[in-house]
């Protein structure tokens, strides 16, 4: 039985090194380890100030991470020709030479991350025509220069983030055709420059974060128009988005997050039809204004966390018609009504947890549908009132929604009509009180029909208690005032009017107080423009035209006299003779004279 067994076993083993790769049989180095199977080389962590002698020709990966290299000169790597992975980060490298990796053709992966460099030169990637991954982060780059990525047409990852950079060259991507993500952050620059960005025309994500840069000016993106993911994150200083930033781009996901935009920028959104995600979460965005999205026809997802969001006004999502899910969760909402959806039936995920949750009828539709919405198992809870604090929505019985999810119809308190007379120029209230579950809503109709809340301003405007205030009475303000008082439960309607008498025509102070209140009334709800009326007659008109005449003539005779004195006393002057050859004349008067010539001297200044 010995004869066969070791027969089998040398078998075996010619089996073996017939099948094993033919750099099995060389040395590993004594301070690195070694992985046959996959043809690499870990020499992480082992203090090295150069690249070991002694690593196997035919390594395809090779990590020097966390080493004390402080250069890489175009020698260094020469030996292994078929490196298709190299791995330098955490090093101490300061100094990339041109041609540094010119011996690797087949590289395919570089990582530099967290090392001393300040200046990468133009052709230290030279010859790396395969490189697919970049990673430059964390470093201490301050500029980078024209065609610095000139020579990789291949890559498509790079990381430039975590640089002191404060200036990107116009021509620092020139070459990068086929890059496909882009991260730059936590760097000084102050602003995005369009013609850098414009090279990276097959651009598919962007990652823009931690930068202090302070608006989003027109057509920053402009070239990039397979960019489908951009995201902005971490720009304190960010508070002005321009209409036209976004004009060109065709993007499906856009993150703009942890700035300082306190409004939804809707003109922006203009020509983001095929947006499908938006996140504006961590924006101090406190009401969400009526259609708000509605030009995002195509959005699937909308996250509004942790903006201190308070006010969902009505049809605010208007135009959202495939709205799957909203996430408004770490916000100040006291309610969330079905009237600010454009449609609830295509929403399948709501987050509305971490918000003060008051449990009235405004909720009702959340509680009838609360079986088949997904609330990612962060159920809403209410806040109020006391009966139900505390509890979590789902847990309410079907037979308990109406018990406790009610409202109060609002009803005016006084309502005694209110009827005002007063002379233009003074100023008139009308008050306004109404009681409800929830607060109701105060809104004024005037005559002209136009609706006046608490937002409008100018003259005319209503105050935070319901009172209608006009500042300035004008004769056009006349007329049948509306109030009305509105919550989920219903509304209640008061009426008063008004009577403005104007002043006598000839009247200084009411021509005075006319023109004041024209000069206020730039924003207000009437815009009146004053007339002066004169009365004139016939013996009036004959007057005023004779003593324009005779006043007229006056000053021309004067003006002849003043230059005929001036030009006798001063100026240089200058004699003519005019001949003046006569008839002879005829008759006995005559008989006596002869005809000739005259001479008559002229001087002319």
């Amino acid at each position: 039985m010995a004869g066969p067994l070791g027969l089998r076993a040398l078998l075996l083993l010619l089996l073996l090194l017939w099948a094993g790769p033919a750099w099995r049989c060389e040395a590993c180095p004594p301070r690195c380890d070694c992985l046959p199977q996959l043809k690499a080389v870990s020499c992480q962590r082992r203090r090295l100030t150069a690249v070991p002698e002694g690593v196997p020709t035919e390594t395809r990966v090779l990590d020097l991470s966390r080493n004390r290299l402080r250069w890489v000169e175009p020698g260094d790597l020469a030996p292994y020709p078929r490196l298709e992975e190299l791995d330098l980060s955490e090093n101490a490298i300061s100094v990339l030479e041109p041609n540094a990796f010119a011996s690797l053709p087949g590289l395919r992966v570089l990582r530099l991350r967290a090392n001393q460099l300040k200046l990468v030169p133009v052709g230290a990637f030279a010859r790396l025509g395969n490189l697919t991954t970049l990673d430059l982060s964390e470093n201490k780059i301050v500029i980078l220069l024209d065609f610095t990525f000139q020579d990789l047409q291949s890559l498509r990852h790079l990381e430039v983030g975590d640089n002191d950079l404060v200036y990107i060259s116009h021509k620092a991507f020139t070459g990068l055709l086929g890059l496909e993500e882009l991260t730059i952050e936590r760097c000084n620059l102050t602003s995005i420059s369009g013609q850098s960005l414009s090279y990276l025309r097959g651009l598919v994500t962007l990652r823009l974060r931690h930068l202090a840069v302070a608006s989003l000016e027109d057509q920053n993106f402009r070239k990039l128009s397979n960019l489908r993911g951009l995201e902005i994150d971490s720009w304190p200083y960010l508070e002005y988005i321009s209409p036209l930033s976004f004009q060109g781009l065709n993007l499906s996901w856009l993150s703009i997050t942890n700035t300082n935009i306190s409004s939804v920028p809707s003109a922006s959104f203009r020509n983001l039809a095929h947006l499908t995600s938006l996140n504006l979460s961590y924006n101090p965005i406190a009401a969400l204004e009526p259609w708000a999205f509605r030009d995002l026809v195509r959005l699937k997802e909308l996250h509004l966390v942790g903006t201190g969001l308070a006010t969902v006004e009505p049809h605010a999502l208007a135009g959202l018609r495939q709205l799957r899910l909203l996430n408004v969760s770490g916000n100040a909402l006291a309610t969330l009504e079905e009237g600010a959806f454009h449609s609830v039936n295509s929403l399948e995920g709501l987050r509305v947890d971490g918000n003060p949750l008051s449990c009235d009828c405004r909720l009702l539709w959340i509680l009838q549908r609360r079986k088949t919405l997904d609330f990612d198992g962060r159920a809403p809870v209410c806040a109020g009132p006391a009966e139900v604090q505390g509890q979590v929505l789902s847990a309410f019985s079907d037979s308990a929604l109406f018990d406790y999810f009610t409202c109060q119809k609002p009803k005016i308190r006084n309502r005694k009509l209110q009827q005002v007379t007063a002379r233009e120029g003074q100023p008139v209230s009308f008050a306004c009180r109404a009681e409800g579950d929830p607060a109701p809503a105060i809104v004024w109709i005037s005559p002209q029909r136009r609706r006046l809340t608490a937002h409008s301003g100018g003259r005319v405007t209503v105050l935070p208690g319901g009172t209608l205030e006009i500042r300035y009475a004008q004769v056009t303000d006349s007329g049948t005032y509306i109030c009305i008082a509105s919550n989920a439960g219903g509304n209640d309607t008061y009426f008063a009017t008004l009577t403005v008498r104007g002043l006598p025509p000839d009247s200084a102070v009411y021509a005075n107080r006319s023109l004041y209140a024209g000069e206020l009334n730039d924003t207000s709800l009437n815009s009146t423009r004053v007339f002066l009326k004169f009365t004139l007659d016939l013996t009036t008109i004959l007057v005023s035209t004779a003593m324009g005449c005779i006043t007229f003539l006056g000053v021309v005779l004067f003006c002849f006299l003043l230059l005929f004195v001036w030009s006798r006393g001063r100026g240089q002057r200058k004699n003519f003779t005019v001949e003046y050859s006569f008839r002879k004349a005829e008759g006995p008067v005559a008989s006596g004279t002869q005809g000739g010539t005259r001479k008559f001297n002229m001087k002319m200044i």
